[in-house]
């Protein structure tokens, strides 16, 4: 049973629109087949609605996606990254826990518009910035995307390095080239032409990739924690360690930035999650997948991480968060090996799902007719290459406060505005043709929504303008760059996302009331 669904126009033009676009029973809406928009400024075969007959990821799926996605060695090192702040073992895992919770939230509301509608996130952005103006949120996540692919590429890179190093022996005295060993550069090199190899064969090979990459990683870090269990007799020194900030006044200072930096960590994929979800058989299947998979998965994997790196602290006398060092520290060649493609298989999935998909929509969103989905995968391999991501995880307070930090306010910011639009003004209902339309209600003034352009930017000088560094720790000034705003840097992601959803809803109904006919 089909239905004509119902138009995304502004009030004024609500009445007169026109849609050829069809909603199932269900409620998912796809375009009959020979009625895709043909304008290839807007348009191509990745970009266009998933058809509905095409739309079957179940719970399963997505639950996978996100357990192969959660389980990856910078999420393992976050709870490092919190207890070097001065945090115990609970106060970390309470933290990660809280943002993942959090995050969930915006995860979900904009992840409804893919099942519904089988549109990407750049496209689904064209509905509030316009077709033309899509292109703004959807470079600043292809950007944060690239700098994420390298640094999971680098350290995917180290952890080959290391571990083959353990078993062929020699490589860390190679030559060495731009002040690293080649057979380093090697091994990066490698891992990353692996990555474009797997996505250059589309989203049903990440698909497939995902399901089993999930469970195979899950067991890595089961056998992983048995292990250092058996060499320690137990867990029990990292887990008595006391808090170095207890839990007052020296607490929340810390507690608030970091708690927006574990938010930033899975932020973008909040924005983007469309890409994803636009695959799904239904809402029931992308909600329940991703409740069951995010939250639980990063919070059981920071008390993981923690388990692990007590039962180091017995046997090795220091504590080891990195878990590449720690499986390095075997002498058993199929430990090393089963270690060395967990590894792989660990940073391959997140990578490649969060990281490569979503610029590569972008990037096709910016040039239809010259980039497809697999050029701009391509381009991002090249561009996460060339800007030197690695140098952001040197110091956690650069890790955690500035490039989190600031990279979470700013797409918190997009997250308010995407939000707002397609809950608030449009009450979820798009005109799903018009969204590839020069002539549809989604071009405003020349392709560009001015009342998203005047909320993001709003919005993201609130969340980013007070950005600050303690002295010779980070690239803001003390006082921050705007210093009355200052107080606001340590809450970005929330401040940005009510910042612009709020203001942007007030413009839209604003503009709506002043085009209404009047009586």
């Amino acid at each position: 049973m089909t239905a004509t669904a119902p138009s995304g126009r502004p009030a004024s033009t609500d009445a007169t629109a026109t849609a050829t676009a069809t909603a199932t029973a269900d409620g998912r809406v796809g375009l009959p087949p020979g009625t895709a928009p043909a304008d290839p400024r807007f348009v191509n075969d990745d970009l266009l609605p998933v058809p509905v007959a095409e739309r079957h990821w179940t719970t399963y799926n997505f639950a996978a996606l996100w357990v192969g996605m959660a389980h990856n060695i910078p999420s393992w090192m976050l709870a490092s990254g919190l207890v070097a702040l001065g945090m115990d073992w609970k106060q970390a895992v309470l933290t990660i826990a809280l943002a993942n919770l959090i995050v969930l939230l915006p995860m979900l509301l904009t992840g409804h518009a893919g099942p519904k509608y089988g549109i990407p996130f750049p496209v689904l952005a064209r509905a509030s910035f316009g077709l033309r103006g899509a292109n703004l949120p959807a470079l600043i996540r292809a950007g944060v995307a690239c700098a994420w692919f390298g640094i999971q590429t680098w350290i995917g890179g180290q952890g080959v390095f290391v571990l083959l190093g353990k078993i062929f022996g020699g490589w860390a005295e190679a030559s060495r080239i731009g002040g690293q060993p080649w057979t380093l550069w090697l091994c990066f090199v490698l891992f990353w032409a692996l990555e474009l190899a797997i996505i250059h064969r589309g989203m049903e090979a990440l698909r497939r990739f995902e399901n089993w990459a999930a469970p195979f990683v899950i067991v890595g870090a089961l056998v992983l924690l048995v292990w250092i269990a058996v060499k320690a007799g137990g867990f029990g020194p990292l887990l008595d360690q006391p808090s170095e900030l207890g839990w007052g006044a020296d607490f929340w200072p810390v507690f608030f930035p970091s708690l927006m930096g574990m938010i930033a960590f899975w932020a973008t994929l909040s924005l983007n999650i469309p890409d994803f979800t636009r695959f799904g058989a239904g809402q029931r299947a992308q909600v329940l997948g991703q409740t069951l998979g995010l939250p639980t998965t990063m919070t059981l994997f920071a008390l993981l991480s923690v388990l692990v790196t007590s039962g180091s602290q017995a046997v090795y006398g220091a504590p080891l968060w990195d878990p590449v060092a720690l499986a390095a520290k075997t002498d058993n060649v199929f430990g090393l090996l089963f270690a060395l493609v967990t590894v792989l298989v660990a940073t391959l999935s997140v990578n490649i799902a969060a990281n490569v998909v979503s610029p590569a929509y972008d990037l096709a969103n910016l040039a239809p007719k010259r980039v497809d989905f697999r050029r701009g995968a391509l381009i991002t391999g090249v561009v996460g290459v060339v800007i030197m991501p690695w140098k952001l995880t040197s110091t956690p307070e650069l890790y955690i406060f500035t490039w989190l930090g600031l990279v979470g306010g700013l797409l918190g910011t997009v997250a308010g505005i995407l939000i707002a639009d397609y809950w608030l003004v449009r009450r979820t209902v798009l005109d799903l043709e018009g969204l590839y339309r020069a002539d549809g209600p989604y071009w405003y003034r020349r392709g560009w929504n001015p009342a998203a352009v005047l909320a993001f930017a709003a919005g993201g000088v609130l969340a980013v303008g007070g950005s600050h560094s303690a002295p010779g720790a980070g690239p803001f000034p003390q006082d921050g760059l705007i210093p009355f705003l200052k107080p606001l840097a340590d809450y970005g992601w929330a401040v940005g996302l009510a910042a612009s959803l709020l203001l942007y809803t007030a413009l839209m109904r604003a503009a709506r009331r002043t085009a209404a006919p009047r009586a």
